[in-house]
């Protein structure tokens, strides 16, 4: 935290804050950022940091909700389309289109269990034919086209899909072919909101692994990783904890049981040629039990993903050996003739969604739409608590934007500007076509002293950001690379260092950067960081190596990644997995 805002906390009085935010994940940073944008001084805490808990797990699509069809929940996928759609173009710097390939194995079946989902059946439909898949990707196209930016779907004959899919069993009939969009940077994106939040309203403050200590008389006392306190007495609180809701409307003295959650574990392949045979393709198929799976590339790695396991942990989540077999047994029946092992894993992944609680006998069949349910004020508690239930990536600006409506109302202000069409961190001023962003990359490389295609580089890694990244004053240089991570260099990691609110070595590596997923990182190279780190935030030896332990804690234990001295290749650690049982 920087010296201003730390004075900024210390000198919180008792009316300062008009709405408390608890929980910095996606749909707390996207309402810190509306409300501040209509002049409500917000204050948004996390126990963690910045989009750490659920928001960093998910699979990294933006899309519109397409199995949604079958359970009729139409006004989430028209809501979801809309929103994959404003992303695209609001977030151009980190979400991109992602066409993407259904195999299909019969031409009629599951039309029948389809029609009983869609009524209610508690029954999940398996093996959706051909003409199922026709009616859906038309419904699709359909709810998608408000502020349409891609092609509509089509459906092609086996010959034709094999010829663009080569590796597809030969069991299928046809394929169909829509489009949805990817998220590369989900974890930095949250933190950009955030960002934009406090520059929309000075007044406005966030604070990370800020834990509540205490609650007396609506006032909320929080603890910094630093000992360092302050305080807060809102007009109103938004409970945005995710899984954590129910625990924390306990600790605010409101009792609640709203969640009930679901685990999604994921896992990263160092897989070149299945990642060159899916040609910027994703694969949305049916696994051998009925689950919805999928894969594509993901910076130049395969994202396998997901499951749908009921769980209540938030705080010990993992990808487990049998998720791991489920996932492995999946690609291998849809893509028989390459390989599948687990030293091909770089990272895995989990993470609960905060799904509302169901009695759904399956996972699949619980909702996946919002809802904001209000506790009033009571004798105790003098502020009423909105719960942020449900929701999902993809829809989290027009969740937020209904919320501060909500809150809006409840304060007495009105809404200033929409954020429909406001630009999100890096998305500002980016340069959407080819003649601009050669124009804008030509400028920055001669401001930056570096060469176009560096300054390109910056670009796609971290949007319009890429300027004050090479332009402020650093002792280090663009020049220097990180060992294992030679596309990264020491000047860009001091940037985020005191520039990022940056309070562990674990925010850069998992966080504002996507080192560690990508699996760049040795442990050269995280001594490297550590040490800008420490220069920049003033941590001494001691400090320095709990932070190095504590990285590598966190991705052995969460991640199934250990580090090594010296990188492949390819700049990949492998990852070391017992052999399956």
């Amino acid at each position: 935290m920087t010296a201003d805002m730390q004075q900024r906390f210390s000198n919180l009085g008792e009316g300062d804050i008009d709405v408390l935010i608890i929980g910095a994940g996606i749909n707390g940073a996207g309402l810190f950022r509306d409300l501040s944008a209509q002049g409500i001084n917000c204050l948004i805490v996390d126990k963690g940091d910045f989009g750490s808990g659920t928001s960093a797990a998910p699979s990294r699509l933006i899309h519109g909700g397409l199995k949604y069809l079958e359970t009729g929940e139409f006004g989430l996928v028209a809501q979801s389309t809309l929103e994959r759609n404003l992303l695209l173009k609001n977030a151009p710097h980190c979400v991109e289109p992602l066409p993407t390939f259904i195999p299909v194995f019969s031409w009629t079946r599951g039309i029948w269990a389809a029609l009983r989902t869609l009524f209610g059946s508690k029954t999940a439909p398996r093996s959706r034919g051909a003409v199922l898949i026709k009616i859906g990707l038309g419904l699709y196209d359909f709810f998608g086209s408000r502020d349409r930016v891609m092609p509509r779907h089509r459906l092609i004959l086996k010959r034709q899909a094999r010829k663009e899919m080569p590796h597809v069993t030969p069991a299928i009939v046809a394929g169909g072919i829509y489009y949805d969009a990817k998220i590369s940077r989900p974890e930095r994106l949250v933190y950009e909101l955030v960002r934009d939040g406090c520059d929309a309203n000075p007044k406005s403050l966030a604070a990370n692994f800020a834990t509540l200590d205490s609650v007396e008389e609506g006032r909320l006392t929080f603890r910094q990783a630093d000992g360092s306190s302050f305080f807060a007495k809102p007009k109103l609180v938004v409970n945005a904890a995710g899984p954590w809701i129910d625990h924390v409307n306990t600790a605010l003295g409101a009792p609640s049981h709203l969640i009930g959650g679901t685990k999604g574990s994921h896992i990263l392949l160092d897989h070149p040629e299945l990642v060159r045979s899916l040609n910027g393709h994703m694969i949305y198929f049916e696994a051998d039990d009925g689950r919805i799976c999928l894969v594509y590339s993901y910076l130049g790695l395969a994202l396998v993903g997901s499951t749908d396991i009921p769980a209540d942990d938030p705080d010990n989540v993992l990808c487990e050996e049998p998720e791991t077999d489920y996932f492995l047994e999946s690609v291998r029946s849809l893509l028989p003739t390459l390989r599948f092992d687990r030293d091909q894993i770089v990272y895995s992944y989990s993470g609960i969604r905060p799904l509302p609680a169901s009695d759904a006998t399956a996972p699949g069949l619980i909702s996946r739409d919002h809802s904001a349910p209000v506790k009033e004020p009571d004798g105790n508690r003098p502020f009423p608590i909105v719960s942020l239930v449900g929701g999902k990536w993809t829809t989290f600006r027009g969740f937020a934007e209904e919320v501060a409506d909500t809150v809006l109302s409840r304060l007495q202000h009105s809404r200033r500007e929409s954020t429909r069409y406001l630009a999100i961190g890096g998305g500002k001023g980016f340069p959407v076509d080819g003649e601009k962003r050669g124009h804008w990359i030509k400028d920055l490389a001669a401001k930056g002293g570096v060469t176009i295609e560096r300054a390109d580089e910056l670009l796609s890694r971290y949007g319009t950001t890429a300027a004050p990244i090479l332009t402020f004053a650093s002792v280090q240089s663009d020049d220097t690379r990180l060992t294992g991570a030679p596309r990264h260099s020491f000047r860009e990691i001091d940037w985020i260092a005191r520039n990022e609110l940056v309070v562990h070595l674990a925010d850069i590596v998992l966080r504002r950067t996507t080192l560690a997923i990508e699996g760049r990182l040795t442990i050269e190279g995280l001594r490297e960081i550590a040490g800008i780190a420490a220069a920049a935030l003033g941590w001494d030896a001691a400090r320095t190596e709990n932070e190095i332990a504590d990285v590598t804690g966190q991705l052995s234990r969460f991640h199934g990644q250990t580090l090594t001295s010296t990188a492949p290749a390819a700049g990949r650690e492998k990852t070391p997995r017992p052999a399956s049982g």
